[in-house]
């Protein structure tokens, strides 16, 4: 392949779901102990010395709920999936991008032939069921996508088992139903999900131990997670909390311990296999508040520090990371979350560091028709990615997700627009 855009590596990671577009008051969830907290400053991380990057301009391709793939629905069929896959390849390629985030682990699953996870309901309709012929979507979607110089990270959902409350209809063979120790329920009614518990050891090598598969497997340009960890404070942990908890005094910070610590393997694992790959996460936008912690941002929106457990401004100081996409899912000027503010704090968190920042954007709240929205018409995206451009630190953008690009052919032009004159 003749462009794949290399970093580099002497050191190295919706709303509250990537789905969604809300921001929610803060909810009390960060009421833990201030001594929970300890500044991570920029000392740990070596300065590098400037150098000149292709502007990453890169998309997510969701198959939880077949939101972007397949586009017709579960399928066995390899010749519609091939299709499928190269004609979105294209449109992609048209557009200006040149970075894949495709999904392959939604649910505890795989789009791809694995020992470890049964095969994704969302691909075939049964987990216990192939694509026909022997077909390899990661496989396949890799190859093409290299053919038209493009790069593909496999995206991948660490913890979630389930989207709703179906962990009996699992396959007898799954991880989760080997090991329902390993499980934890979140959640009430219709809005019940079932979670692998992150304090567990086994649950972590579990992880690692998938994505290994994938590295070994395939020849990918790195890996990729979204912003699923702890799904709240009422996770049911505790017993587990007290058999592992180890020097942490607390529930709280020994949670974000567990996920710093995944963070921190699995960028080694993916730099064993070869230094040149690339590991980033996309966490929900809001760190913390300042009002919660002083170097927070002047936001006041649900916070991942305390609602999901995961520190990724540490992530960063600490370089745990090659490159970190914020989901920054508001409009420039949203009184609870303003896209311009979130944009310069993560540019100053990013700053000093070896750690890349490219910004996550809301594509498929593009297309409101109400003439009052910011998001009525495309020039919010518009506005967002040439402030993006105008931005110290800021390597890029990934548009969530490509088929808000189908539905709305004005967004797709607007991409063109925006990309033909970038770097290619």
């Amino acid at each position: 392949m003749s462009k794949r855009i290399i970093a580099k590596v002497s050191i190295l990671f919706l709303i509250l779901s990537i789905f969604t577009g809300s921001v929610h008051a803060v909810d009390g969830d960060n009421n833990e102990s201030d001594n929970d907290f300890e500044i991570v400053t920029d000392s740990k991380i070596e300065t590098g010395d400037n150098y000149e990057k292709e502007e990453v301009r890169a998309i997510w391709v969701a198959t939880v709920y077949g939101i972007d793939f397949p586009s017709m629905g579960a399928t066995t069929d390899s010749k519609v999936l091939k299709k499928q896959i190269i004609d979105m390849l294209q449109n992609i390629k048209e557009m200006g991008f040149n970075t894949v985030y495709f999904q392959v682990r939604p649910s505890a699953d795989a789009l791809y032939p694995s020992k470890i996870f049964p095969w994704s309901k969302y691909l075939t309709g049964d987990q216990n069921t192939p694509p026909l012929d022997g077909f390899d979507p990661l496989e396949f979607i890799i190859t093409e996508s290299h053919k038209r110089d493009l790069e593909l990270h496999p995206w991948i959902n660490p913890y979630r088992v389930t989207v709703k409350d179906d962990l009996d209809k699992l396959p007898d063979n799954h991880p989760a139903r080997m090991h329902p120790e390993w499980v934890v329920a979140y959640g009430q009614g219709e809005s019940k999900k079932h979670y692998f518990n992150p304090g567990i050891p086994e649950v972590e090598k579990l992880i690692l131990d998938g994505v290994s598969e994938i590295l070994e497997n395939y020849d990918v340009d790195g890996i990729h997670l979204d912003d699923y960890f702890y799904p709240g404070k009422a996770f049911k942990d505790y017993n587990t909390y007290k058999q592992y908890k180890g020097k942490y005094r607390n529930i709280y910070a020994w949670r974000r311990n567990n996920i710093n610590n995944l963070i921190e393997k699995m960028h080694n694992l993916v730099k064993e296999k070869d230094e040149k790959l690339m590991f980033g996460v996309s966490p929900f936008a809001i760190w913390a508040n300042n009002s919660s912690i002083p170097v927070g941002s002047d936001t006041n929106g649900s916070e991942s520090y305390y609602k999901m457990y995961a520190d990724t401004r540490k992530w960063v100081k600490e370089g745990y990371l090659d490159y970190i996409i914020p989901q920054i899912y508001w409009n420039i000027g949203y009184e609870i979350a303003d896209y311009e503010k979130l944009l310069y704090w993560w540019s100053d968190v990013v700053a000093d560091t070896e750690v890349d920042l490219y910004i996550g954007q809301a594509a498929y709240r593009t297309g409101n028709t109400d003439p009052t929205s910011p998001w009525y018409g495309v020039d919010q995206i518009r506005d967002q990615v040439e402030l993006n451009r105008k931005t110290d630190n800021v390597g890029g953008y990934s548009m969530f997700s490509y088929g808000s690009f189908l539905k709305n052919p004005e967004l797709m032009e607007l991409m063109k627009e925006l990309n033909k004159n970038s770097d290619n």
